[in-house]
């Protein structure tokens, strides 16, 4: 829903007014929906870095409202390869090299001409001048892509500079026009996994060691961004993984090591310098995790760590992986306590709250799911990885899965977000090979299926779901559902927008409108009860207006596109897939 011609503020400034105006009519008008809406987050660096413009499209097009953007500090620092910390500013974003900004700039001012709003997660992928010495002592190495003992006070830096960069005011060199502004900020990204942030536990002392790193981490960007104007915007903490090693005790032998992971709620409380009782730790075992060690002590930690305190949401990673990888998301065959699927969201709430009144703070954390997606069979039929026969779902049982999902996410107020993990396949030869490539994404890589989406691209752009598909004849069925892109078909100008819950008789025949329900929540939900004739089908249905431009722009193949340029729609009424009800 994108034209190229249409890349102005005008236009995004009407975007935002009409995102208002629907969000009050949602407040007045469905006061039961404003609670349970949340922000649709895609996320494909690959797909993104690679071809901005058209993969931001494409996000737009199927109604995503926020792209998650992994900033690397390696990938922007001079001379990241260099255990000698160059002579320059790191606090001004005009001593980076500039062609290390460029990808940043484009698809911040794509993302800003497209109405999407960008999610900067920034993580110390660091350079090497900005990790510790000796990663040998620890069975580590120096990398690029990973951070070993990574100096929180460089960090905190850089973490100026790229705020300075993106603060609205910017103007690069050369440039008559200063850089959108990024508003939404992610604090370092999975602290628990070891290629993140190593080492994660020192063996011989059994503490774990990355909770230890993180906090003067989170300090230093808590305050960059402060510095550099973004005190007020939404900045999230966290981003952990989901499992990780089984720590029995604090025995060397159930320890992560340097690598490793760390159950994400394991990792929380040693953040927050309780134990498993959650009892401050004292004394010595305070000192060493660099803890508050007495009770004086304790009462300056909240104003000491103010991310940990202050910050807008807590995010997690919650995949469905290994023993999980086919099973629906309201069940996990993982039993650890320290664990975090999607099912389990409500404990990491709990575990949030406890720690908070340790020190006396009543913040209660929403959550935000910004990393998640079903790897689908094919391409990948089965990951030997770590001796686990782990079978992946169909694409048609990862589609029902995903609206069943966001359900579940929609339904608890305290989860602000849901997330799509790729919008692209990889190449399932290469990188994660035991993984199909992590095929999770909306659409086959070219070589699988010729690059046809797969039924989660059409589940993703309309989410349907019945919390109960059977009933007495004359009874009403609840249906859910999500029309993602039709808030911008408003702020396109394209007025109200509207859905039909379509029904189909168990003997076939035509697809009957049962319902018409008007999308008037900022996000595209909506939730209705329907009298349903008798046994058959239920769809939703919607069609793009056809004064889309992201379709006209398209004109010599006006039924469809289908690759890595993205996918186009016919001009005629898009679908959901189907759920099968039952009606005695």
């Amino acid at each position: 829903m994108h034209a190229i011609t249409g890349r102005n503020s005008i236009r995004v400034t009407a975007m935002a007014t009409v995102l208002a105006a629907l969000l009050s009519l949602a407040l007045t008008a469905a006061p039961a929906l404003a609670s349970h809406s949340q922000t649709a987050i895609i996320q494909d660096d690959g797909a993104v870095f690679s071809n901005p413009g058209a993969t931001l499209q494409e996000m737009r097009h199927i109604g995503a409202q926020m792209v998650r953007l992994t900033v690397r500090w390696s990938a922007i620092a001079p001379a990241a390869t260099s255990r000698r910390r160059p002579n320059f500013n790191a606090t001004d974003p005009n001593a980076y090299p500039s062609g290390n900004w460029a990808p940043f700039d484009t698809i911040v001012r794509d993302a800003h001409a497209d109405g999407l709003k960008l999610l900067f997660t920034v993580t110390a992928a660091a350079p090497y001048w900005g990790q510790g010495a000796n990663p040998g002592r620890y069975r580590a190495h120096y990398s690029v892509e990973q951070a070993f003992e990574p100096s929180a006070s460089a960090f905190g830096q850089f973490v100026r500079a790229v705020g300075t960069r993106y603060s609205g005011s910017f103007k690069p060199p050369g440039s008559l026009t200063a850089l959108p502004r990024v508003s939404d900020w992610e604090l370092y990204n999975e602290a628990n996994f070891g290629e993140d942030l190593a080492p994660q536990a020192i063996d011989h002392s059994a503490v774990l060691w990355a909770p230890v790193m993180l906090r003067p981490l989170l300090n230093a960007a808590w305050g960059a961004l402060r510095a550099s104007g973004h005190g007020s915007d939404t900045k999230l903490i966290g981003a952990l993984a989901a499992r990780g090693s089984h720590i029995v005790s604090r025995r060397a032998a159930g320890l992560p090591g340097t690598y490793g992971e760390t159950p994400p709620l394991a990792f929380i409380r040693d953040l927050y310098c309780v134990d498993g009782k959650y009892h401050p730790f004292r004394g010595a075992a305070a000192g060493v995790r660099s803890c508050p060690t007495t009770a004086a002590a304790s009462r300056r930690f909240r104003a000491q760590n103010p991310a940990l305190f202050s910050a807008t949401g807590f995010s997690i990673h919650p995949y469905q992986l290994t023993a999980d990888a086919n099973a629906p998301p309201d069940i996990t065959r993982y039993h650890n306590p320290d664990y975090v699927s999607l099912s389990q969201l409500p404990r990491l709430a709990s575990t949030l709250d406890r720690v908070q009144r340790v020190y006396r703070s009543g913040k209660r954390f929403s959550l935000w799911n910004d990393e998640w997606g079903y790897i689908t069979d094919p391409p990948v039929a089965v990951a030997p990885a770590t001796g686990c026969r782990c079978h992946f779902v169909s694409p048609s049982t990862a589609a029902t899965y995903m609206n069943w999902a966001e359900y579940m996410e929609w339904s608890n107020p305290r989860v602000a977000s849901s997330s799509q993990f790729l919008l692209y396949d990889p190449n399932p030869s290469v990188g994660v090979v035991q993984y199909g490539g992590f095929a999770s994404g909306l659409i086959y890589y070219p070589t699988v299926l010729g690059g046809q989406p797969k039924p989660s691209y059409f589940a993703y752009r309309l989410p349907i779901f019945m919390p109960k598909t059977a009933t007495r004849l004359g009874n009403t069925l609840q249906v859910w559902g999500d029309v993602r892109p039709a808030p911008y078909a408003v702020a396109d100008g394209d007025g109200a927008q509207f859905v039909q819950v379509e029904f189909q008789s168990s003997s076939g025949g035509q697809w009957i409108s049962e319902k018409t329900v008007q999308v008037t929540d900022p996000h595209g939900y909506f939730q209705t009860s329907v009298a349903f004739p008798g046994s058959g089908l239920v769809r939703i249905a919607w069609t793009y207006p056809p004064s889309d431009l992201r379709l006209a722009s398209n004109l010599v193949t006006p039924t469809q596109t289908v690759g890595p340029n993205g996918y186009f729609e016919p001009l005629t009424p898009t679908t959901s897939r189907t759920v099968a009800i039952t009606l005695r």
